[in-house]
């Protein structure tokens, strides 16, 4: 399901699409509906810069469980590449 959003609304704010998205993003991740990754997918962009924007705002991360497992997925992913690349060789 896709959401459309009228061009004269987003008009009205004063607001690029992108802008108005990142804006919702961070609603719904500060409403704590969304995690980090899945605001930062939302708003199209990396989750560091997520959350660079909520540092802006000055809103706290809200690190639960779901966002703990996805960055020890990532650090798992980073040591086996590791070792392919440099243990392989030995």
């Amino acid at each position: 399901m896709g959401l459309t959003i009228p061009d004269n609304i987003i008009a009205q704010t004063n607001m690029t699409p992108a802008e108005l998205l990142l804006e919702f993003a961070v609603f719904l991740y500060q409403q704590e509906r969304l995690t980090l990754a899945q605001a930062s997918r939302l708003a199209g962009i990396s989750r560091i810069a997520f959350q660079k924007a909520l540092a802006e705002r000055d809103i706290p991360l809200n690190f639960g469980i779901e966002d703990l497992q996805q960055e020890l997925d990532v650090i798992e992913k980073v040591k086996d590449d590791y070792r392919q690349r440099h243990l392989s060789d030995q």
